[in-house]
């Protein structure tokens, strides 16, 4: 066999999507060769996936002839040969556009090729003596074999042309029993997972990805924050994302011994289970955020702005963030003044115009609303785009305004009079009551998020329309 030495290393697209052929360096001499075959820092900037392999497998072919496949296991495999040549065969097994797309190409050892999970991986030795390496980022499991996907080696539609006939060559019973393409199931793409799926975001993020097989729905019934059990249950290596709707919103009762307890527990020590999950199985993690990390001293807060929380609720949210921030892949997802499916600031003020009362409102506070139908399309936005990881701000577009002036807002647009809404300082309305400090601006800058491509509609407009639905 002849090797080409010194080869630079360099990537090459295929035409399935993910599955891309590297060239090794390979250097000889009168003793032999070494390579570097797997070298983490040059082949992630080369663009290879960081897929932290756990397990290293090798296949020892004595003929020339032997072949392997078509198996597509749960996944992804870093494929090289040791000593020989092969003739490798690549079908895209996974649902979606692509499914059964063929690939093969030859390989000695100064190529190597990159198979994400879903691609079905054959080969036919071309020497004697071959031996066939794979670095894997799961390990096997007796169960995960439910979880493969078959294609026979002779079928017509992939139409694979073997250097040796099938005929000639020496095959498994059971690789000759697998079925033909028609008749695979192919295999489904890895999940999301919405924890908190019962409240206002939770709702929103269910009626947006309604009929999407991907995503799955935890509300506390299903996925328990605080047990160890709901975390042992899954199978996080079918997942690729956790999208935590979950919080302890309660911003007065967190001041309070009870409520100190449980906003710490579900905004801190639950987040710290999601984010250690999602850096042990290298999982994408969104989390929700709130202008409530901020004192509200600046006119606008901006993503890198220091964390300055001022009450219970707010230090809680902040040191989510923090525990986030650490998971190399994440969103947090900044909002402010939350408005959805639920109890909120403009039912209630909707329900009292209603009822012919004439409120007062803070007008010492200000900000915008965030409608959650904007929240959950922002987050498929970020995670679709690819957008770079770390912190967005996320509230509707629009001039800020204060409670009162939406409170007037409210009323004029539900028939009510606008001068039924009177103004009062934060510090009158709260008076002689104990209740947690609030940020006096809550205003976010929007344009990070919108150099991505995701402009949010204005307050205003959703304000009319969520009126109009109610």
């Amino acid at each position: 066999m002849s090797i080409e030495f010194s080869k630079k290393l360099t990537a090459h697209e295929t035409p399935i999507p993910g599955v891309v052929v590297y060239d090794l360096p390979v250097h000889g001499d009168n003793r032999g060769w070494f390579k570097e075959n797997w070298q983490r820092e040059k082949m992630v900037a080369l663009g290879l996936p960081d897929f932290r392999p756990v397990q290293n497998n090798i296949s020892f072919n004595e003929t020339a002839g032997t072949t392997r496949g078509i198996h597509a296991e749960p996944w992804d495999k870093f494929i090289s040969i040791a000593t020989g040549r092969i003739f490798g065969a690549w079908v895209d097994l996974r649902e979606g556009p692509t499914f059964g797309a063929v690939f093969t190409a030859e390989l000695d050892p100064s190529q190597a090729i990159f198979i994400p999970r879903g691609v079905g991986n054959a080969f036919q030795t071309l020497e004697d003596n071959t031996a066939y390496t794979y670095l894997v980022n799961d390990h096997w499991s007796a169960d995960a074999q439910g979880q493969y996907t078959f294609l026979n080696l002779a079928d017509e539609t992939a139409a694979i042309a073997w250097p040796i006939p099938l005929d000639q060559a020496e095959l498994s019973d059971k690789d000759k029993a697998h079925p033909r393409l028609a008749d695979v199931a192919p295999m489904p793409a890895k999940k999301t997972l919405v924890v908190g799926a019962d409240g206002q975001l939770g709702k929103a993020l269910r009626k947006l990805y309604d009929g999407d097989a991907s995503v799955e729905f935890a509300g506390r019934a299903e996925f328990d924050l605080g047990s160890a059990d709901s975390f042992a249950a899954r199978h996080w290596k079918n997942y690729s994302t956790i999208i935590n709707a979950a919080a302890y919103t309660a911003v007065d009762d967190a001041e309070t011994p009870e409520g100190r307890a449980a906003a710490w527990a579900i905004n801190v020590a639950a987040v710290a289970r999601l984010a250690r999950t999602a850096v042990e199985h290298d999982l994408l993690l969104v989390h929700v955020s709130s202008d409530y990390v901020f004192d509200g001293s600046r006119d606008v807060h901006v993503e890198d702005e220091p964390l300055s929380p001022l009450g219970v609720y707010g230090q809680s949210k902040a040191a989510g963030d923090a525990v986030v921030s650490v998971v190399p892949r994440h969103y947090i997802v900044r909002t402010s003044w939350v408005i959805g499916e639920g109890n909120n600031f403009v039912r209630t003020m909707a329900s009292l115009a209603g009822r012919g009362i004439e409120p007062s409102v803070v007008n010492d506070q200000v900000g915008r609303l965030s409608f959650t139908e904007d929240i959950a399309a922002g987050i498929r936005h970020l995670i679709e785009t690819g957008a770079p990881f770390g912190t967005y701000n996320l509230s509707n577009e629009g001039a800020p305004q204060s409670w009162a002036d939406i409170a007037a807002d409210v009323y004029e647009l539900t028939g009510a009079s606008r001068g039924a809404v009177s103004g009062v300082s934060t510090e009158d309305y709260f008076r002689g009551k104990s209740v947690s400090p609030r940020p006096a601006n809550s205003v976010l800058d929007l344009a990070k998020i919108e150099a991505t491509g995701f402009v949010p509609a204005t307050a205003g407009e959703r304000l009319q329309d969520y009126l109009a639905r109610r």
